[in-house]
């Protein structure tokens, strides 16, 4: 679904939430959704237990909890205020990964 800037936090000893924070960007609220329905599908179509998903129907944050790893899909300019990134220190640059 060609997700933006992807971004991926080890969460292993930092909090018991999850192991893993996985953040991407949608250039606009159709490209959140997008994002957001192929990942809850892929995630389905796995075996695995369905996600818990919140922000569907704004589509300017969606957060996707798998249990294990915690996915976020933002509009740019959602993500940018939030900036979780700083919040996690991800300031890392091995956490980075290529969109």
């Amino acid at each position: 679904m060609k997700a933006q800037d992807i971004t991926m936090i080890d969460l292993v000893g930092k909090t018991s939430l999850a192991d893993a924070m996985i953040i991407a960007s949608g250039s606009v609220n159709r490209h959140v959704a997008a994002i957001a329905e192929a990942l809850i599908e892929a995630i389905k179509s796995s075996g695995k237990p369905s996600p818990q998903v919140e922000g569907m129907p704004a589509c300017d944050w969606v957060l996707i909890d798998t249990g294990d790893i915690i996915v976020h899909v933002f509009r740019p300019e959602v993500r940018q205020f939030y900036n979780l990134e700083k919040m996690w220190g991800t300031d890392r640059p091995n956490e980075r990964l290529a969109g």
